[in-house]
């Protein structure tokens, strides 16, 4: 009887532990959700904004908010990752190569409104435009990106400076090895053709349509379309 007594007791803790378990999951994933509602762009808005599905949504925000911290801002919780969040998230993905220069540039693109730190809405709508966005959208982020100072010009040491942080992101291990010089090679053949007017700086139109132009620009903008 005493036996039977404890295994009885023990079915009942393990029933009460998956209990607790399911409870846990689900008021964890309603405060998630919660979480973005407190937003003023609810989950609806951001699904109804960027090309991605709720479900795809609830995907990305339980990946964000791991490595994220949580703030308070006064319409709600959200939470935000700082630059060098982002830098450790981004040099786990090139463990070959130096990606913290290209981490910076990259999390100042997805930084639209310039405050030291990138939000749910910002990562989703930068992440959008990059894997689901048109042509002309993606090649827009582009500029953006190559455009440092933001002052609607991409000078040559711009485009190097970007190209240089590029190849320490790849690191030695490419094949074949690349040279020491390779990436002023590459601006200097890039620039030429880019800067149609000849006056030092390509312009948005100039990128667009030299970009078009180029077939392996366009095929690389298609690799990424349905990663998620």
């Amino acid at each position: 009887m005493r036996w039977e007594a404890r295994q009885e007791s023990a079915s009942l803790n393990r029933r009460h532990l998956d209990d607790s378990y399911k409870i846990s999951n689900t008021v964890e994933d309603e405060m998630e959700m919660a979480t973005v509602r407190h937003r003023p762009e609810a989950l609806e808005l951001l699904e109804a904004q960027s090309k991605f599905t709720k479900k795809e949504l609830q995907i990305l925000y339980r990946g964000f908010k791991n490595p994220g911290s949580f703030q308070w801002c006064p319409s709600g919780f959200f939470f935000v990752v700082n630059e060098e969040t982002f830098k450790e998230i981004y040099s786990q993905f090139f463990p070959q190569g130096d990606s913290t220069t290209y981490a910076h540039f990259l999390f100042n693109a997805f930084d639209t409104d310039h405050n030291g730190s990138v939000s749910f809405e910002d990562f989703v709508m930068g992440l959008s435009i990059l894997l689901r966005g048109t042509v002309q959208e993606k090649l827009n982020w582009a500029f953006n990106l190559y455009d440092i100072n933001k002052d609607g010009y991409i000078t040559k040491e711009e485009m190097l400076d970007i190209m240089k942080a590029i190849y320490d992101m790849m690191g030695k291990c490419t094949y074949p090895v690349l040279k020491e010089d390779a990436p002023r090679q590459h601006v200097e053949t890039f620039f030429q053709k880019m800067d149609k007017n000849k006056d030092g700086v390509v312009t948005i139109d100039e990128f667009i349509e030299s970009c078009q132009k180029d077939e392996n620009i366009m095929r690389s903008m298609q690799l990424f379309e349905n990663v998620i």
